[in-house]
């Protein structure tokens, strides 16, 4: 029997493009072998993608885009070519693709972006469609929809580039509604890029000016002390949850060096919480995983608060995949080895292909 031949598209021109390398390369090695033909698509910073028939230990490095072989690919939106189109020595090449396994993270790539364009071509996919994908990368729209689901999230307020013009008055008119420490982020962003800590007027006018390098809207939210927990979540008609994570962090707040350079933190499976607070974790995490309108899997954030209150922080429709990362620990801590899961998500990726969600 021929293998299934799945398109695995990394990198992207995202501030996320090293991590995604990343992660590609623990995908592509812990697929199984005898069922599946990885065909490796590397988007460059720039946003120039290209076809890689090389070592799959050269993806991580980043020193796959420097191979000769390399070559001109793009994922046609026919349907009727269902595959990725090349260009090799003037001529043009369809390769036939069953499946596509996006492991890009933030723009470009977990925002709706590629999904639409996946949609168009008609070839099946892993992860959330476009709707879900875009409304859980950009943090206003999660927000809007969780309050308007009954899901606590941090107070928060928003700003787009036109407040830039009176940046006191509103960061006044912020400081006054959300109190001092707070959080400032790029509103479609992830991996913690582009976040700082407000603690007064000028760090938090501070704070916004870089997140507005990284995206042409920000948020601002709440300040909540407790613990920092996350569960992972799979499946499509009847997703369940996995047992809450707790990350056990050095600094303020579980960065980018600590979640994927210095690996500075300790992830505890269980986390260390009460029973009853572990329930109400995992069933808000599959109600807020339902009101997203989310599929084949996502990694939903939490905080515990020093009063037991439980708030949802964020969510992530194509959590990182490295060694170290929370999503594939979890699911492991449920028996779920990486092969497995990775298996299981392209097999159902292909079982559900024709769903609306």
């Amino acid at each position: 029997m021929s293998k299934i031949k799945v398109a695995v598209i990394f990198g992207g021109a995202s501030s996320e493009h090293d991590i995604s390398l990343i992660s590609a390369t623990n995908v592509i090695e812990n697929m199984p072998k005898d069922k599946y033909e990885a065909i490796c698509i590397g988007i460059t910073k720039k946003g120039r993608w290209l076809y890689y028939p090389g070592d799959v230990s050269n993806i991580a490095s980043g020193e796959w885009e420097k191979d000769p072989d390399c070559s001109s690919a793009v994922i046609s939106p026919d349907p009727l070519h269902k595959g990725v189109i090349t260009l090799e020595n003037g001529e043009y090449t369809i390769r036939k693709v069953d499946v596509v396994f996006p492991v890009l993270h933030g723009k470009n790539g977990e925002d709706g972006t590629i999904q639409g364009l996946l949609d168009l071509s008609k070839i099946p996919y892993v992860g959330c469609g476009l709707l879900a994908s875009a409304a859980c990368m950009d943090k206003t729209h999660t927000h809007s929809i969780l309050d308007y689901n009954n899901i606590r999230t941090a107070k928060w307020r928003a700003l787009g580039l036109r407040n830039l013009n009176h940046l006191d008055r509103e960061c006044a008119d912020i400081a006054d509604d959300l109190g001092f420490p707070m959080f400032v982020k790029p509103a479609n962003a992830g991996s913690s890029i582009g976040i700082n800590k407000a603690v007064d007027l000028e760090s938090l006018k501070e704070a916004v000016k870089i997140a507005f390098s990284h995206d042409n809207k920000v948020i601002i939210e709440e300040f909540i002390k407790g613990q920092e927990l996350e569960v992972a979540v799979f499946g499509y008609d009847s997703p369940f949850a996995s047992f809450v994570g707790e990350i056990g962090k050095n600094n303020d707040f579980y960065d980018y060096d600590s979640k994927y350079i210095n690996n500075s933190v300790n992830l505890y499976i269980p986390a260390k919480i009460p029973d009853e607070s572990a329930r109400e974790i995992r069933e808000t995490a599959l109600n807020a995983y339902k009101a997203m309108g989310c599929k084949g899997l996502a990694r939903i954030d939490f905080f515990l608060s020093e009063n037991g209150e439980v708030i949802l922080n964020e969510m992530n429709t194509m959590p990182g995949f490295t060694s170290i990362s929370m999503y594939p620990k979890l699911m492991e801590d449920l028996g779920m080895s990486y092969g497995y899961l990775i298996d299981k998500l392209i097999e159902q990726a292909i079982d559900n292909a024709d769903r609306n969600y």
